[in-house]
């Protein structure tokens, strides 16, 4: 088995606090697509990327899909990352999604979260339709050519096939709890 989804895979279940004080499982998302995407506060590629997701979220959330951040980062590696620094943070960028805390980090490991952010993108069945970037160039978005995670939302909703069903985030590794800043699990790998 692949460390991360593969496509066709259901969802994994998640029971999480988010930042606006109410805790989220996944059946509480009923709209025909999902977005799960793993974030953080303090990553580069996050932050310099995080405006062009509130536009994806802007143009799709009123097409029928939800949208929910999840932040699996050890706040011993980053204390930007603690969940404190997670409600300051949607208080100041009113972000349109629903953030979430992963505190003990089974989320991202269920998930198979490589990078932040990593973006998953599910059907109605909650089956894996695509995982991997947003875009190609998320710490400059003003060099970005091609904005992924738009053209599949586009294409699904259309009955059009997606390709590619994966490419490779890019962005930060996941800050798992005990390890080194740059460490990555044995058997995660390129998904492509």
């Amino acid at each position: 088995m692949a460390f991360t989804l593969e496509t066709g895979e259901k969802a994994p279940n998640f029971n999480l606090p988010a930042t606006d004080g109410k805790l989220y499982q996944l059946s509480d998302f009923q709209e025909k697509v999902l977005v799960v995407f793993f974030t953080c506060n303090h990553c580069p590629y996050v932050i310099e990327s995080d405006e062009v997701t509130r536009k994806t979220v802007e143009k799709f959330a009123p097409k029928g899909v939800d949208f929910v951040g999840i932040n699996s980062n050890s706040k011993n590696t980053y204390e930007e990352d603690s969940f404190p620094n997670m409600v300051k943070r949607m208080e100041e960028n009113k972000f349109p999604w629903i953030y979430l805390y992963d505190e003990t980090q089974e989320i991202a490991i269920n998930y198979g979260a490589l990078k932040t952010p990593h973006f998953f993108v599910f059907n109605e069945a909650r089956e894996l339709i695509y995982t991997g970037r947003a875009v190609d160039n998320p710490r400059e978005t003003s060099k970005m050519t091609v904005n992924d995670l738009e053209n599949v939302l586009k294409k699904h909703l259309e009955g059009k096939d997606i390709c590619p069903k994966a490419t490779n985030p890019i962005g930060c590794n996941v800050k798992w709890e005990g390890k080194d800043k740059h460490w990555m699990p044995a058997d995660a790998c390129d998904l492509i």
